[in-house]
């Protein structure tokens, strides 16, 4: 299992707001809250930017010797490749 968190600001509401996203199994699942000590939302559907912030984490995890090896890696790059950067119009 692979757990990855951080914090950002939720597009739709502007409040700041706690992430996880969990490799187990390998799948992976994204979850929410509003408060640090609150409850988790699960169902969390990942954007391109949720992706590269784990796609990073694990390369630096991977960097580091932390349970990560190539094929998490890839994984994510290959799920990436679905979520095309989007074009400014």
């Amino acid at each position: 299992m692979i757990e990855i968190k951080w914090h950002d600001i939720d597009p739709e509401m502007g409040e700041k707001r706690y992430i996880s996203a969990e490799r187990f199994a390998g799948v992976w699942t994204f979850k929410f809250k509003f408060k640090k000590r609150g409850e988790w939302t699960k169902g969390l559907v990942a954007d391109r930017v949720m992706w590269l912030h784990v796609l990073d984490s694990l390369k630096r995890r991977y960097q580091r010797r932390e349970g990560v090896d190539e094929k998490d890696i890839k994984l994510v790059e290959n799920i990436l490749l679905k979520h095309p950067p989007e074009v400014a119009s």
